[in-house]
């Protein structure tokens, strides 16, 4: 055995012991940092071949351990854009730079452009469903990704294309000749629609029975009491057993119009009824007209919706989530975030509850995973273990002064 073996054995073990309180240290400074994921320290041995007689002393060396896999606790907030994921998965966020990372830190607020930043500054990503707009994901990788932006939800108008009605005629109107319109009419009543730059467009509806169980529908514009081009057809209704009142099988089901200064505007009229009561008309129409948005809510599946002022709900953004098959292999960051390598696998990018990513709690916050009285724990054990291999070298430069001085 070598005295300045020794040494080099009680040099590494303090080497490691140090990395052990390095780790300790960064995990007890983050352990309010949301997101934020502890590292360990793993010791293992360095063995050198030793002959029969004499044992040549080795080593010890550290690996680092993130437990990314490991979930904080949540903490509840009092701002929707506050997210947390439950279950499997990341946030993809991006750098000033356009580099895309993966976290877990939710703590998104606007920015002075409406981007959704977090405390670090990274951008929040998703995919824009504006206007019906259906995401498409790159499963493995980030195309189709934009940063997420409230502002741009701001005085949007969406002219409108359709409209589903819920109606009842009454069977026992009388029979006057058609077609429906202002000189004459069985029912009358009006639909508010808005065309392409968010002006509201009133379309009166008038009905009119020309025989029996035969009406005739017919749009016009309200404001110049036009009618308007493809809005009238002729329904007729099955009175039978089979039928009770219902829409007849060869009759038509709708009607097409165009909105004056808007777009095509389909009115669904399949749910329509002729049975023993008054005249009803509901109708549910898309479209809006410009307004600012109030607030922002995000359901679980990481759907962005803008609720304008007037009442409008538009659903604007969907919030990607990303995993790799072994995220504890991850590259931490600087700001909380992690970049794939070699070892973690390949990113897989998708939406929240699907392909066993999990789900979005709006109004949310993941704590860190540090457990502050497991840290102090292992910070004695790292002292202990510095101060012992400490001794190991002394006792080793003890001995060779002695070898040193049995020349005197």
């Amino acid at each position: 055995m070598s005295l300045y073996g020794v040494m080099r054995t009680g040099v590494s073990g303090m080497n490691a012991q140090s990395n052990k309180l390095s780790m300790v240290s960064d995990n007890i400074a983050n352990v309010n940092t949301t997101g934020y994921k502890r590292a360990s320290t793993e010791f293992s041995s360095l063995i050198l071949k030793s002959g029969s007689g004499n044992y040549d002393s080795g080593a010890v060396e550290t690996t680092v351990r993130y437990a990314i896999s490991d979930a904080g606790n949540y903490q509840f907030t009092t701002s929707a854009t506050d997210l947390a994921v439950q279950g499997n998965g990341f946030f993809v966020v991006r750098d000033p730079n356009g580099n895309n990372f993966l976290t877990r830190a939710g703590a998104f607020v606007p920015d002075s452009t409406g981007n959704l930043v977090n405390s670090a500054g990274f951008q929040l990503m998703g995919y824009n469903i504006a206007n019906g707009a259906t995401p498409t994901v790159a499963a493995n990788g980030f195309g189709g990704l934009q940063v997420i932006n409230v502002n741009q939800m701001a005085l949007q108008a969406s002219p409108s294309t359709k409209a589903t009605v819920d109606a009842n005629l009454d069977p026992s109107a009388a029979i006057i000749a058609g077609p429906p319109g202002p000189g004459a009419y069985t029912s009358k009543t009006s639909v508010v629609t808005y065309d392409n730059i968010g002006n509201a467009v009133t379309v009166d509806v008038y009905a009119a029975k020309t025989a029996a169980n035969t009406w005739q529908i017919q749009l016009y514009d309200s404001s110049t009491g036009t009618a308007l081009a493809g809005g009238l057809n002729t329904f007729t209704f099955d009175v039978t057993a089979t039928g009770k009142g219902k829409l007849a099988a060869a009759s038509p089901t709708s009607l097409t119009v165009t909105i004056p200064g808007g777009s095509s505007f389909n009115m669904d009229l399949s749910a329509m009824t002729q049975v023993a009561s008054s005249f009803d008309f509901k109708a549910t129409v898309d479209g809006n007209a410009p307004s600012a948005v109030e607030k922002v809510n995000i359901d679980d599946k990481g759907v962005v919706t803008a609720v304008l002022k007037n009442g409008t709900e538009l659903p604007s953004f969907q919030i990607a989530l990303a995993n790799v098959p072994s995220p504890d292999h991850l590259t931490p960051e600087v700001g909380n975030v992690y970049s794939p390598n070699l070892d973690s696998g390949n990113v897989q990018v998708g939406l929240a509850g699907q392909g066993g990513l999990g789900t979005i709690q709006s109004g949310a916050l993941e704590d860190s995973n540090v457990d502050l009285a497991d840290e102090l724990t292992a910070m004695i054990e790292a002292q202990r273990g510095f101060t012992a291999n400490s001794k190991s070298f002394q006792t080793g430069a003890d001995l060779l002064d002695v070898v040193v001085n049995l020349k005197r």
